[in-house]
Order: C-alpha cells, then structure tokens, then sequence
C-alpha cells in the first residue's frame, strides 16, 4: 500500500516561493541558527488549531520560540508510569535542556478541544468517553476544569469559561512538574496563561492575584 505521496502542488510552489525569497534575503541568519543550534527565551504551548498563530501574534523570528501544539493546548499531570508522554518530555527538554526563561500558555476562543470537554463531561458526547477515543481520554485532563465551571448556566458563557480553564488546569499541572517546580521557586523560569479571542485579535493574561484574565 502506498502511503506516502508528494506534496501536493501548491504547497511546492509556496515552497520554491520562500526559498526564493524569504530564505534568500535572509541565509546568513539561517545558517547562524543551523550551525549554533537554538537557543529560545520562550517555550509556547498552543493548541493545534489552525487559526492560532503565535509566532504571527507576537511578531517572532525562527529561533525564538519552542512550540509545542496539542489539542486544547492541555499539559498533563506530572506522571512516571513509563508511558509515552509527548506533552511532557517537550516540557522537560525545554526547561532543563533549553533552560527557557518563560513557559507560556496560550488557549483561545472557539476552541473545539474545550467544546469536546464540554460536551463530554456533560454526557452528550458517548464517542468521547470510549477508551478507543485518543481526544476523549486527552481531555479528561480539563475536567476538574469543567468540575469547576460546570454551574455557569448559560453554555456560551459556560464555554468561554472552560476555554479559559484549559490555561489554568495547563499552568497548575505544570507545578507539578519537580523541575518546573523548583525553577519557578528559584526564580529562573517564570509560568505565563493567556487567552486569545480570534476574531478580536484581544489578547487577556491570567492573574493569579485576581483569579481570573485581565485584558493586555
């Protein structure tokens, strides 16, 4: 059976498009960051949606951030089973091989992952509670996220909050990381929660103080 195909056609002439431009007026920078390796301030944790753009949003160069993307942009508990933990080990080499300044956390509006939940935990959504279903067995790391919103009666409103949640329930699980833990409490690595709204371009920052996201 064949499985892999070549690409299809216009992404081989966005591709020709960039190397006759963007690469070109910028080689030099290139081969700075192929022969001296990365050396990023920020490690970013954002959802797989398309629509979330993050290097776009913050204006960066390749190099600056280390990016992982998962589905609701979810970090899991600190956990030792021997398991195969994508998520985790982008975090361990980012705080202790990297050595990265900032861990950021970005959800955002209209987010399919927090919906999932939502509806999950809810139980109008049976095909997410099957052990088969690798996005239904991921989001059940929002749903003390979902214990805690789950009162808000109106749904939209529900939502938005249970987006806002998955920052929260991603900024908590990383505590309990030990090397997350002590480097926060050395004062060399610092936790950032944002929330995006696509279609205002806002951009709102968690605050613990106030236990809640205020706008930036």
């Amino acid at each position: 059976m064949e499985y892999a195909r070549p690409l299809p056609t216009y992404l081989v002439h966005r591709y020709h498009g960039w190397k006759a431009t963007g690469y070109a007026e910028n080689q030099a920078w290139y081969r700075h960051l192929a022969e001296q390796g990365q050396h990023p301030r920020a490690m970013v944790i954002s959802c797989c949606d398309s629509r979330v753009h993050v290097t776009s949003i913050f204006g960066a160069d390749q190099g600056e951030f280390f990016i992982h993307r998962n589905i609701a942009n979810l970090v899991p508990p600190y956990e030792t089973d021997g398991g195969q933990h994508g998520t985790s080990a982008a975090v361990e080499f980012a705080v202790t091989a990297l050595k990265v300044a900032h861990v950021i956390v970005i959800g955002h509006s209209a987010c399919g992952g927090a919906q999932g939940c939502q509806k999950m935990c809810a139980g109008e959504a049976p095909e997410l509670e099957e052990k088969t279903s690798f996005v239904g067995r991921w989001l059940e790391i929002l749903r003390p996220g979902y214990e805690r919103v789950k009162d808000v009666a109106e749904e939209a409103a529900q939502l938005r909050a249970l987006e806002k949640q998955t920052v929260v329930v991603s900024l908590e699980n990383l505590m309990s990381f030990p090397f997350v833990a002590e480097r926060v409490g050395a004062g060399t690595l610092s936790l950032h929660g944002l929330w995006h709204d696509i279609g205002s371009g806002s951009l709102e920052q968690y605050d613990v103080g106030q236990g809640g996201f205020v706008p930036i």
